[in-house]
């Protein structure tokens, strides 16, 4: 039986198979099975197999933690290696072309124009960009077309058949589209994303340069992905050569060394970012603001009255009473009539 996680658990749920008899377990591609969170659904599976049975893991990239997944699930398991580990292949020619991230799907016409008898694999990271990438190439009158989880299977296996036939001359696919691809001879693959782990750029170029056929791997690599090229140079023990093709500048930052600075902060005379303390924003002295293009008004009347001055009463002129109660003058009350209250009224006084 061969069957994913889930699907294998669905017909455990409804009992349309018995998994007590199995002597032999075999998990593929147990890298990707990590990456996508498939190991709840293998612990499962595990509990319901016999605790006699032999299980083979096999896996295209050996991380550590794939060697503790194997720890875990096998007993006293033998490590068998065909190759060195996070090795390529010999026969691969590698080239990074420093690109401005909105110049990259142009640059990548470009070079497929000058490749035309070449068929070529194209990575990116996520299905939007997979779909967005295929029909900008076919409308450059580039045979493209794409191959994500989105689409079904037979609209996957259509498309797999027709590249292998040579009717799309160009495939963008993403790292899980693309997993049990075969291809005999496939000159070209370009990484038009980086990946963000540099074992996927391991498994991404072992697709050209098999037995022992020449193969070249190209990347297209923006200021943001500098990262992500110095960890794969780090695994694969190569510095790759970076090349600037003409009219596809990459960012004013992109060959700086160190790490790359952040939009608008400012470099020192020598070119560096400079010192932290050099770095901190300056303390600024209070200052008021005033309405620009207006003159200041002045305070002081035509008489010398001064209005910016606190207001102070005047002395009590000549013939003139000062209040008795008060500095403020309160104006004179008027003679109050009398109401009735209540429903008796006021009353008539004695006669």
């Amino acid at each position: 039986v061969v069957a994913t996680p889930g699907r294998l658990l669905d017909h455990v749920q409804q009992k349309t198979i018995q998994l007590g008899q199995v002597e032999i377990l075999v998990l593929d591609e147990a890298d990707r099975m990590l990456d996508m969170g498939f190991i709840p659904d293998i612990r499962r599976i595990l509990s319901l197999l016999p605790a006699t049975r032999q299980s083979l893991l096999f896996s295209a990239t050996f991380s550590d933690e794939i060697k503790k997944l194997a720890d875990q699930m096998l007993k006293n398991p033998q490590l068998i290696e065909v190759a060195r580990r996070n090795t390529v292949s010999e026969t691969i020619t590698h080239r990074v072309h420093p690109v401005t991230s909105g110049l990259k799907r142009n640059l990548l016409a470009h070079i497929l124009r000058h490749e035309p008898d070449s068929q070529v694999l194209v990575f990116v990271d996520t299905k939007l960009v997979c779909s967005r990438l295929a029909h900008f190439l076919a409308r450059h009158e580039i045979a493209a077309d794409a191959i994500h989880g989105d689409k079904s299977q037979q609209q996957r296996t259509e498309t797999l058949e027709g590249f292998k036939s040579g009717r799309i001359r160009v495939l963008v696919a993403t790292d899980v589209a693309a997993r049990g691809l075969d291809i005999d001879d496939l000159p070209y693959v370009i990484n038009f994303e980086l990946p963000h782990t540099a074992e996927d750029y391991v498994h991404r170029i072992g697709r050209t340069g098999r037995a022992g056929r020449k193969g070249n791997a190209v990347s297209l690599v923006c200021a943001e992905e500098k990262g992500r090229l110095a960890e794969i140079e780090k695994l694969i023990k190569l510095q790759i050569p970076q090349e600037v093709v003409a009219g596809f500048d990459p960012e004013n930052d992109y060959f700086d060394s160190g790490p790359r600075r952040k939009r608008g902060q400012p470099r020192s005379e020598d070119g560096d970012q400079g010192a932290p303390e050099a770095r901190r924003p300056r303390e600024r002295e209070p200052r008021s603001r005033e309405p620009r293009g207006r003159a200041k008004a002045s305070t002081v009347a035509a008489d010398g009255f001064d209005y910016s001055l606190p207001y102070e009463p005047a002395a009590t002129l000549p013939g003139v009473d000062a209040p008795q109660n008060s500095s403020v003058t309160s104006p004179p009350r008027k003679h109050q009539r009398p109401i009735a209250f209540l429903l008796g009224g006021l009353g008539r006084k004695p006669g």
